[in-house]
């Protein structure tokens, strides 16, 4: 089966930012205003289980991203897109960057997308496929503020310095090594697909 048939071949799953199975050993950990007063801030919102070391993911050290990349994956939403298959459009925009284009384009992406103060349509800024940025952006939890925050100890409220921005960049670049092992380093020449108007 070619991997655009088994794309095909996947159903199409509801997943939202709060999504959970808890039974399976996903959850989310988005908290809500209650949860934080009753003292629970950090737990599932559904299960309510105690499960991410956030002191220790919030020192943002790249030497540690294993580690983080572990605790994500507990999360519905970032295992999702850890394990979900590459769309054909981000796969073949990933080969027309190559490794080195793409690496740069995350930086630009992060910078835009996520960098300001009050980023452009915060929390809806990041689409679901398309492009292995976006993939890496919902795996690793910077696809909008409200995640940021969360995830990675950084508030809302002010720009990205420096080196937040280089953290989240070298967490996404990490994702894309992962999932694309032998992408080229240079571009590789893809046909584009003719247009609708053409074909008819």
């Amino acid at each position: 089966m070619t991997s655009e048939a088994a794309q095909s071949s996947l159903p199409k799953l509801a997943i939202t930012c709060t999504s959970t199975d808890c039974d399976q050993g996903l959850h989310c950990f988005r908290s809500t205003k209650k949860l934080v007063e009753a003292g629970l801030g950090g737990a599932c919102r559904n299960c309510h289980a105690q499960l991410v070391d956030w002191d220790r993911v919030h020192q943002r050290r790249v030497g540690d991203a294993r580690h983080t990349f572990t605790e994500l994956r507990l999360e519905l939403i970032r295992h999702h897109f850890w394990h979900l298959a590459i769309d054909e459009r981000a796969m073949n925009h990933a080969l027309r960057k190559g490794r080195v284009g793409l690496n740069s384009a995350v930086v630009k992406r992060l910078a835009r997308s996520v960098g300001p103060e009050v980023p452009y349509r915060d929390g809806t800024q990041t689409p679901m496929s398309g492009n292995i940025i976006y993939y890496a952006q919902h795996a690793t939890a910077c696809c909008c503020r409200t995640c940021i925050e969360y995830w990675h100890g950084i508030p809302k409220g002010r720009p990205l310095t420096e080196k937040e921005l280089q953290y989240l960049t070298d967490l996404a670049t990490m994702f894309i090594a992962e999932r694309l092992p032998d992408l080229p380093d240079g571009p590789t020449k893809i046909p584009r697909r003719p247009s609708r108007s053409a074909e008819s």
